[in-house]
């Protein structure tokens, strides 16, 4: 199918508290809505796909925020309202690269069952997106494993973003090994340099990729280098491109992000967001589809948090280019 496809996405939303340093040497705070998963589902909402939201998000005020922007974005929400908190995460930004500290203890976007899941899947699904803090942990983190495999099963073409979190991994052995399970039902893989360094341990890059690589059955594997750009791998084929200019980064929130669903959104623009498709990717289509996808992560990054471009924004830049 070429164009907008049904995507069923998983994995936490949540309220970003940022901490930005200000040229006076105070520092400002402000709420940002966000979860890597939830960003994704925006960003495929701008690009013109149609997103459908399966984790639940509170009542609460916090979450009545995130599930506004998702219904204004043209997001579905699929998964239920809960009253357990928000999730929450203190960001602190230095050279406009973030860390976090996350709060999750009892929230909304945990209270998952697989039985609720798989209800709120929707039936034209046929992408099914998930990562980040969907796989840390115990309990949910289990119960978003088997509904990653079931979808794979079930003829879902299939995508994975660890989004690595150190400070929320207490069993890195666990980790590693939930990750590759996972591997093994991921059509498309898309990583950081970050999230490669943090799984695999005392490797070089290099070294990591092809341990990867050996472990994975993925058609497509993207990896972001920060400033470095991005290179990807089908196949026998690899392609590598760099960064165009940011212009003035703000900060890197939601980067990552923004690629996966500029990824997601240029395979299904170009037809080949399915299961024959991706298994045969010409050296264009992965050119075209890596080039988008850095230009809308560069996009992002010339804007306070993560607020991912349209079509029609990256359409320009591209032309620009």
């Amino acid at each position: 199918m070429r164009g907008n496809v049904d995507i069923a996405i998983g994995g936490e939303n949540l309220i970003d508290t940022v901490h930005r340093p200000l040229p006076s040497g105070e520092v400002a705070q402000n709420h940002n809505l966000g979860g890597s998963p939830y960003n994704v589902a925006v960003a495929l909402a701008r690009q013109g796909m149609t997103p459908h939201y399966l984790t639940p998000i509170s009542t609460d005020g916090f979450g009545e925020q995130l599930a506004d922007h998702l219904q204004r974005e043209g997001v579905i929400l699929a998964g239920e309202r809960r009253p357990e908190p928000t999730t929450q995460a203190i960001v602190t930004l230095e050279n406009g690269i973030p860390t976090y500290v996350f709060h999750r203890d009892g929230t909304a976007e945990r209270a998952i069952s697989g039985p609720g899941i798989n209800a709120a899947m929707p039936d034209l699904a046929t992408h099914f997106h998930a990562g980040s803090l969907a796989f840390a942990g115990r309990g949910d983190a289990d119960i978003w494993e088997a509904v990653f495999h079931k979808a794979r099963q079930n003829g879902l073409t299939t995508s994975l973003d660890p989004n690595v979190r150190p400070s929320l991994i207490d069993d890195l052995p666990a980790y590693r090994a939930r990750f590759k399970r996972l591997l093994r039902s991921a059509s498309i893989v898309k990583l950081s340099d970050e999230d490669l360094a943090a799984i695999y341990t005392d490797m070089s890059v290099s070294d990591a990729m092809t341990t990867l690589r050996n472990e994975c059955s993925a058609s497509l594997i993207a990896l972001t280098k920060g400033p470095q750009g991005a290179e990807c791998w089908a196949g026998p084929q690899h392609i590598v491109v760099p960064n165009p200019e940011v212009p003035q980064l703000i900060d890197s929130i939601g980067a990552g992000d923004t690629f996966m669903a500029t990824v997601l959104a240029s395979l299904a623009g170009l037809g080949v967001l399915n299961n024959d498709g991706l298994g045969q990717l010409t050296a264009l289509e992965l050119s075209t589809m890596l080039n988008r996808a850095v230009q809308a992560a560069c996009l992002n990054c010339a804007k306070e948090g993560c607020d991912p471009p349209t079509s029609a924004a990256i359409d320009a830049a591209m032309l620009k280019e």
